[in-house]
């Protein structure tokens, strides 16, 4: 079985904090990852993780090297148009879920729809309330985020990433603020986006069991790949 087409390279990827003294937060990361992977990133504290999702999610810029998303090579491109393609090609998941508090759920997942521009109102309200449908959290639609649960909460985030439709699902910690019960649910809806839809999901964690449900593992010590293992 020959393996996927690349969905996301990183080539020869260093991000250097120019401070006093300059900080080293990722280097020389090679990583080629294809469409429909499940791929954890691990490693102690301060190794890296976020540091290099968040390059690969165009949310912070390389020092040196280059970053393709679906092809296209995001070195010198304008803020404008990197914030483009985060809008229609990835979806982020954070450990705290950014809802906005004083918009329904139903608003929150609408929003980066609205931001896009593509769909029709009609068209919008269709899938907003389709995603949250999958998502078993469509009775919370006219509910504020305070009102939710945490794990509630996690899943409206889920169905925010999903809203556009992208490819490529990053997540960072997305189970650090849940209980075990909540964990394992949000990380089987991350395993039927993979297996069910053939999404790409790369999920920075801390939980040895989230990592082991991965069908890959991208281990990080000291900002370099230490270990890349498929499972």
């Amino acid at each position: 079985m020959s393996d996927p087409a690349p969905l996301l390279e990183a080539r020869g990827v260093t991000r250097i904090l120019q401070e006093a003294v300059p900080v080293t937060l990722v280097r020389d990361i090679d990583l080629t990852i294809g469409q429909g992977e499940f791929v954890s990133v691990t490693g102690p504290s301060g190794s890296g993780k976020s540091s290099l999702l968040y390059l690969l999610g165009l949310l912070d810029l390389p020092t040196a090297g280059q970053i393709f998303i679906d092809g296209i090579e995001t070195t010198g491109l304008s803020a404008n148009e990197l914030a483009a393609i985060r809008l229609s090609r990835i979806g982020f998941v954070f450990q705290f879920h950014f809802l906005l508090p004083e918009f329904s759920v139903l608003h929150n997942v609408l929003l980066p729809m609205q931001r896009l521009g593509v769909l029709s109102d009609a068209e919008m309200m269709e899938r907003g309330h389709a995603l949250l449908e999958e998502l078993d959290i469509a009775d919370q639609a006219k509910k504020r985020p305070d009102q939710l649960s945490g794990g509630q909460r996690q899943r409206v985030a889920v169905a925010r990433a999903l809203a556009n439709d992208p490819a490529l699902i990053l997540a960072d910690e997305p189970t650090g603020n849940l209980d075990s019960k909540n964990s394992e649910i949000v990380q089987e809806i991350f395993a039927k986006l993979v297996r069910d839809e053939g999404r790409t999901v790369i999920a920075v964690t801390h939980e040895v069991g989230f990592a082991a449900a991965t069908a890959r593992n991208v281990h990080l010590i000291d900002g370099r790949i230490d270990s890349d293992t498929r499972r």
